[in-house]
């Protein structure tokens, strides 16, 4: 699942820093445009091939992360339990999960620098505000084709991705079993305890 997320993530690096163009394009348009571009960068710069890590942060906070409604993600993920944490641990939460992919996968990105990805055209939205982008990473070395899906709803500051499929697996699903876990374990402070150490165990990984 990690080594899948790492490709998820490498594909929406491609929405880049909030070029004019961003919030007018169509989802699988704005996808489709820069996809290339991030790939060259990454593949351009040295010190992204050689793994620095801090210079892989930065990409993933100011190229990436802008792109992802991460209040909405880790919503989904609570499910049930979400009404039960009080506004001050709603926010908690949601700066620990970002923290938590962020950490998680930036060490993904530099890999699948050299994949291949296709992304498949939508009909015309309309007036709709949600809609799902479905990609294929071409993988080498004779591997299957891999999909991954973004479901992405339109912002007044364009479009942004509330969850990611990956070969028929959710993301949001896949952390909503861990998470309701952890809060009948030890209630919503549990589960925070638990991120923020998960989180320090990462940092000190540099």
């Amino acid at each position: 699942m990690k080594k899948f997320l790492g490709i998820m993530i490498l594909t929406l690096a491609s929405l880049l820093a909030f070029p004019a163009w961003s919030a007018e394009l169509s989802p699988d348009r704005l996808v489709d445009k820069t996809v290339k571009e991030v790939m060259e960068i990454i593949q351009k710069d040295e010190e992204l091939k050689n793994g620095n890590k801090e210079k892989m942060l930065d990409l993933i906070e100011t190229k990436i992360l802008p792109h992802f409604n991460f209040s909405r993600m880790t919503q989904l993920a609570m499910g049930q339990h979400w009404s039960t944490a009080a506004p001050e641990q709603q926010q908690k939460l949601v700066n620990e999960f970002r923290t938590l992919l962020v950490r998680t996968y930036s060490n993904a990105l530099n890999s699948h620098s050299h994949e291949t990805i296709k992304v498949n055209p939508v009909k015309q939205l309309g007036d709709k505000t949600e809609t799902t982008i479905r990609t294929v990473v071409i993988q080498g070395n004779g591997k299957e084709p891999l999909p991954i899906d973004y479901s992405m709803e339109k912002k007044p500051d364009g479009w942004k991705v509330y969850d990611v499929t990956v070969a028929g697996v959710s993301l949001v699903t896949n952390y909503r079993g861990s998470f309701n876990s952890q809060v009948r374990k030890g209630g919503v402070e549990g589960l925070l305890k638990v991120l923020t150490d998960k989180n320090k165990s990462l940092e000190g990984k540099k």
